[in-house]
């Protein structure tokens, strides 16, 4: 049973369906209810209070989370009591992602590069970071959730951030990471048994525009990986490995992806996420000759024997954002989706609805992603361009640039 909502839930549905699953999902929040309705039996939040019922009716192996939000529930610690078998640290494990200035400190002891932060519990306590340090910072939620009061906002010099310290909700306190650049990558890996195995590089394209203009959006606009077991970047050698002793002591099985920037020729910690990850997910599922195994091997703390789809190494995803997007107070009308013609690679759904006489209409800013696997990096891209072409709804775009810049690992 997957949590969540949207394109990425129905993607991972979609991949371990195909690899034998049965799968189900508990839809976690009031809308993208659509794209997992296609793979698998639903549950929806609003009906269910809590999963109990869903996973006992389904009888759901495991749980694969698209967030970490399942840990912030009224039923969390009924559910850990349960010990019902999740794709995703608990307890102390879980702090990685939660609590930004734990992973500073973590990143401390053991030698990890992080940019320099701090923690301000009001307006004047940031204002006066700002002062003392003269630099500029990227302002963020102390505590990560998908409903914090504060959402990344990249801030280039120390006029930007004073500015938009006036405008931020110190309800949790701000976290003040300094901008370090753009030359940002990720690895993902999952720790199981104790060792960490490599799988991807990725790259998020997260502003809303070409050549990455305009604000961070609420989710990445497209997205690339790599097949990267032997972690030819270096990001895990440098950013996941030296935490092995902390991942062995708190019992740290499940995924693992670390979001770095390059600076000065190394790598700069930026945040670690413990879920498989929105937009990489489900290509590294789709990369997989055996997904459903290599999850199962990992929430049983097993090695995760991983197998490779033959002549596939990269994956690339472009979202058609809908009316209004990254500017989700704008609201525009149901408009219908048209499709040209018959996609060659995976389609997943968002905000979209069937309409009175059983066609596709977008109800919201993001309408769908597309995914594409090759054996090469133009491949993908181009399969991908493809694809997306052939859907449109009014007032709906997507970035052009994809693949032209952020790659490599460490490019601008």
């Amino acid at each position: 049973m997957v949590f969540g909502v949207g394109a990425f839930t129905q993607g991972v549905m979609q991949a371990l369906r195909e690899d034998g699953a049965r799968v189900s999902a508990y839809l976690t929040r009031p809308y993208a209810h659509y794209g997992p309705s296609i793979e698998g039996k639903t549950f929806d939040s609003a009906a269910h209070p809590d999963p109990f019922e869903a996973l006992a009716a389904q009888k759901a192996e495991f749980v694969v989370p698209m967030s970490i939000e399942w840990a912030l529930k009224p039923w969390t610690q009924e559910f850990l009591d349960r010990r019902i078998p999740i794709l995703c640290p608990t307890g102390d494990a879980l702090l990685l992602e939660r609590d930004r200035d734990f992973a500073r400190r973590l990143c401390g002891q053991h030698g990890v590069a992080f940019p320099a932060s701090e923690v301000a519990r009001s307006l004047e306590e940031a204002r006066a970071i700002v002062q003392r340090t003269r630099r500029p910072y990227v302002i963020k939620n102390p505590l990560c959730s998908p409903f914090s009061p504060v959402h990344t906002i990249v801030c280039e010099s120390p006029r930007e951030t004073r500015a938009w310290l006036e405008r931020v909700d110190y309800s949790e306190g701000v976290f003040l990471q300094e901008y370090l650049g753009r030359a940002e990558a990720g690895h993902i890996a999952v720790v199981s048994g104790g060792e960490i195995y490599s799988l991807v590089t990725n790259q998020e394209y997260k502003r809303a525009f070409d050549g990455n203009l305009g604000i961070v959006a609420g989710a990445p606009l497209g997205g690339l990986v790599e097949r990267d077991p032997e972690d030819k970047y270096g990001l895990a050698r440098e950013l996941l490995h030296p935490l092995l002793p902390w991942f062995r002591k708190v019992n740290f099985h499940g995924p693992v992806q670390v979001t770095a920037i390059r600076h000065h020729r190394r790598w700069h910690v930026l945040e670690y996420n413990v879920r498989l990850g929105i937009t990489s997910g489900p290509m590294i599922l789709r990369l997989l000759a055996n997904p459903l195994e290599v999850l199962r091997n990992v929430v049983k703390n097993r090695p995760p024997a991983l197998r490779w789809r033959r002549g596939v190494r990269y994956g690339c995803s472009l979202t058609l954002a809908g009316y209004g997007y990254p500017f989700v107070s704008l609201e525009g009308p149901r408009v219908p989706v048209e499709i040209d013609g018959t996609p060659d690679c995976p389609v997943w759904w968002t905000e979209v609805a069937l309409g009175a006489r059983g066609t596709i209409e977008a109800t919201g800013h993001r309408v769908a992603d597309v995914a594409a696997m090759a054996s090469t990096l133009h491949g993908a891209i181009r399969r991908a361009y493809k694809n997306i072409r052939r859907i449109r709804s009014l007032g709906s775009y997507y970035r052009l640039d994809v693949g032209k810049s952020l790659w490599p690992p460490g490019s601008v």
